[in-house]
């Protein structure tokens, strides 16, 4: 039997599977709690890396506390709206503290929402509302913080316009920027899932660039020029994310389309940049770039 058991919320996501895995390669035990009737194929490749699959109502604390017994982290990767981020994740809490399990990391996995008021990112003032909950609690807490996931450049995020050639920014060209792919985030965690010393804040980045930078990677890996594109101001930016919030509100839906353009806004901000930055704090972790992240685009597409 592993000497450290992770107690793991949100396995079955592509974030929480990532850290099975990267907990699992360093010799853990991992505790995947899942929702009951949860895809079969999503638990047994969780049993497939040698995780014990223990099913649990978020609704009941005290079948929540069974699960985390023995356990000496417990780790959200959950994922959300309100109910998840907020609720859910305060009976994850109350149960991991129900179980005297000494120390509970929060699906925090973001830029650093910390320093922004509310109103500016809905899902992220979700997490800021429960890291109040979370610093009540008598169990030791560590938010990791990584930027933006890298692998959002490759399209989804409006960053670079590949098909236009065109970085795409608002007001600040030069503002330093931090991206961290979803695997080199798993594989942090992991770490400090293990780390019975961590601070509050663990601040994380795969890669620092700026919009000027991001057009020159783009412009060196595609072999083909990339010019930046300013939109305009960031207050012009917000009358456009409150329009954009009243022809489509997307209230029940995770990341409606103003929701990826609150985070572009914090981005260019500023405010939310990570400083000082602890990718040293474990060794034999390696990086990955934007540059790497975008030639495997190019070559595997």
């Amino acid at each position: 039997m592993p000497e450290h058991i992770t107690a793991l919320a949100g396995a079955t996501g592509h974030l929480g599977g990532l850290v099975a895995k990267a907990l699992r390669a360093r010799g853990a035990g991992v505790r995947a709690i899942v929702r009951p009737g949860s895809a079969p194929e999503t638990t047994a490749s969780l049993r497939e890396l040698g995780a014990q699959v223990v099913e649990a109502d978020y609704a009941d604390t005290a079948q929540l506390a069974r699960a985390c017994e023995g356990t000496s982290c417990v780790v959200s990767t959950l994922a959300g709206l309100r109910d998840t981020m907020v609720n859910a994740q305060s009976q994850l809490l109350d149960a991991a503290v129900a179980a005297s399990v000494p120390r509970f990391i929060p699906s925090d996995f973001a830029i650093d929402f910390y320093r922004m008021p509310d109103g500016y990112n809905r899902n992220l003032d979700w997490r800021r509302e429960f890291s109040v909950r979370l610093d009540a609690a008598p169990i030791a807490a560590t938010s990791i913080l990584n930027g933006m996931f890298m692998e959002l450049l490759a399209g989804q995020a409006p960053f670079i316009l590949t098909r236009f050639h065109r970085v795409v920014y608002w007001e600040h060209p030069d503002q330093p920027m931090d991206f961290t792919t979803i695997h080199d985030t798993a594989a942090y965690t992991a770490a400090a899932a293990l780390d019975p010393t961590t601070p509050r804040f663990l601040r994380i980045a795969g890669d620092v660039a700026s919009a000027r930078e991001l057009a020159r990677i783009a412009s060196e890996v595609h072999g083909e020029r990339f010019k930046l594109f300013r939109a305009g101001k960031l207050s012009r930016f917000e009358k456009l994310i409150r329009f954009v919030k009243r022809v489509a509100p997307g209230k029940n839906e995770v990341y409606p389309p103003w929701q990826g353009m609150q985070y572009m806004h914090n981005m260019y901000d500023g405010r939310v940049k990570l400083e000082p930055l602890d990718n040293l704090r474990y060794a034999g972790l390696t990086w990955t770039s934007i540059r790497e992240l975008l030639a495997n685009e190019i070559a595997t597409s």
